[in-house]
């Protein structure tokens, strides 16, 4: 636990105890004492933390919130809060204003920390699975994926950093109907590319990427293929642009700073018999029924709009089906709960999917699904029109080379997933404080300079005292130090929240709090105890912005 929570959670129980003594005194009564928060007020003139204890006891105590807070404050114990001074306010809450010598513990804990720092244990090592991107191996990863490559990977470093032990996995969709018009797409490409009359498949995939892969094909083996019987060409065909897809996905996230701890072939549900097994289970539970020689679930149990069709009437499964399969396989492998990373256009899929869960007897609650909006790509101030299915998108490939891994993933992280997101490709390559990530990176860039400017003076890396420290007093300095003691807090809400934009947002404002005081305040100064102090605050902001940048994916630079 952090040092600030240290700090609430004491005042917490101090103020349950002067409930309690007051109690016992008579001068109020309660059955039981109601829940209450502690926070930090909206406006710094509030003070540094606020309660609603008073105002939540009115009601049992039968006394005004006012009354009520004047006792609590009477009989509240501030040994060891940092409490300065109490005062009510408004209606009756409770405001405290805080000694500011707290604040400088926050360095000494920051530094003894490292990397560790704003490392918490609300997970107590749950297995927790992330599936995220699973995009179709039928063409190059476009701005979407990149989108949900982003999120689901910091996602994934902040719920570790939570202390949840967490799997990222890819879904890897090689099977079923998108396979058939891929194979149907790629032999009207491979045929055309010979000269042959083919009519490409309605339905098809447009990319360019495809002929790229049979011109590819063709210069190692011509026309090998092109008298073959039709299944076995398509068969060949598929399993080689596959190959290369799944390679170039591979490639492709790995730049991105992406590592996936399992990659999950669809296929294998189909050849292990999960598929079949998993809806003769559902069958057998009476969730399915026999229609029109087609199979049924029951979804509209589980608040669909209509049943899903699972078996096909020629006996073939459909992709939901598959879907049940491999999500009973991911509670089967043991993950206490698995957080899916969808686009928005599968909102109808969650209920159902959930039901499925509960209908196979595992709590739907342990399945989270993030639906995440759409990227609108920006450029010279208009959108720009994009459609996979034409083949006329941008890819994360050329996003990377034009804007960066960095610009890319922090861009992406700064918004709620439900938000859609305006991706404005001059703002992420210029170079300037409007720039959320160069603002960012131009920090820690900066304590960087400052540690090294102190080291060719000859500073050593001695720590500050005690007494050192409590010298940063500056209006600049506390309100760094403050943010800087946030960190555990802000990852706790969030990890529970699943909300990794709230990391963005956080480095954010604590780089403009660095820079604000950097304009204000000089580090190296004559005086030796106060240089010293200042070094150490530096040494602690430029820890905690790698940190964040870590979580998030982006490089922390020394030099810009």
């Amino acid at each position: 636990m952090s040092l600030y929570e240290n700090i609430k959670e004491k005042i917490m129980d101090n103020l349950v105890q002067a409930a309690n003594t007051a109690k016992v005194a008579g001068e109020f009564n309660f059955e039981e004492l109601p829940a209450f928060v502690l926070e930090e007020p909206r406006e710094r003139q509030h003070g540094d933390l606020a309660t609603n204890l008073a105002m939540v006891l009115a009601k049992q105590a039968k006394r005004s919130p006012r009354d009520i807070a004047a006792i609590l404050i009477k009989h509240i114990d501030t040994t060891g809060t940092w409490i300065e001074a109490s005062e009510i306010a408004g209606a009756g809450f409770i405001n405290f204003r805080l000694s500011p010598l707290w604040l400088t513990g926050v360095i000494e804990e920051v530094l003894k920390a490292g990397e560790n720092y704003g490392q918490v244990d609300i997970g107590k090592g749950q297995k927790i699975q992330v599936e995220f991107v699973s995009a179709n191996p039928t063409g190059l990863l476009h701005m979407g994926n990149a989108r949900g490559a982003a999120l689901g990977d910091s996602l994934a470093s902040l719920l570790t950093m939570a202390g949840y032990e967490v799997s990222r996995e890819f879904y890897i969709n090689d099977s079923g109907n998108q396979i058939h018009n891929f194979a149907l797409s790629l032999e009207a490409r491979y045929l055309q590319q010979l000269g042959q009359d083919a009519a490409f498949p309605e339905g098809g995939y447009h990319g360019e990427d495809l002929i790229e892969t049979v011109k590819g094909l063709i210069t190692k083996i011509g026309d090998k293929y092109v008298s073959v019987e039709p299944g076995l060409r398509r068969e060949f065909l598929v399993r080689y642009a596959l190959d290369e897809k799944m390679r170039n996905i591979r490639e492709t996230l790995q730049d991105f700073g992406v590592n996936y701890d399992v990659w999950f072939n669809e296929q294998s549900l189909h050849d292990s018999g999960a598929v079949r097994s998993t809806m003769e289970e559902l069958e057998k539970k009476g969730y399915i029924y026999e229609k029109e020689g087609a199979h049924w679930l029951k979804s509209t149990l589980f608040g669909d709009e209509k049943d899903e069709v699972v078996i096909r009437s020629n006996g073939a499964p459909t992709y939901f089906a598959a879907d049940i399969a491999y999500h009973r396989n991911k509670f089967e492998r043991g993950f206490n709960r698995v957080i899916n990373i969808w686009g928005a256009d599968h909102h109808g899929h969650v209920a159902r999917m959930k039901g499925a869960m509960s209908a196979l007897g595992y709590d739907s609650d342990n399945l989270q699904v993030i639906l995440m909006q759409l990227v609108r790509l920006i450029q010279n101030g208009e959108v720009v029109k994009m459609s996979k299915r034409s083949g006329q998108y941008i890819t994360l490939r050329e996003l990377m080379d034009e804007v960066g891994k960095d610009a890319a993933r922090f861009f992406f992280n700064l918004r709620d997933p439900d938000s859609t997101v305006d991706f404005d490709m001059d703002l992420a390559r210029a170079q300037s404080s409007d720039n959320p990530v160069y603002y960012v990176q131009y920090a820690h860039a900066r304590l960087c300079s400052i540690l090294r400017q102190a080291e060719e003076l000859g500073d050593t890396t001695t720590p500050a005292s005690e007494l050192e420290l409590q010298r940063l007093e500056s209006a600049e300095e506390r309100d760094l130090l403050k943010k800087m003691a946030d960190l555990p807090s802000e990852i706790i809400i969030a990890a529970r929240l699943m909300e990794p934009h709230r990391l963005a947002r956080y480095v954010l404002d604590l780089a403009g709090l660095f820079h604000t005081f950097y304009n204000s305040q000089r580090v190296l100064v004559e005086d030796e105890g106060l240089r010293r102090a200042r070094l150490s605050l530096v040494r602690a902001v430029k820890q905690i912005v790698s940190n964040v940048l870590g979580i998030l994916g982006v490089s922390a630079p020394e030099r810009m």
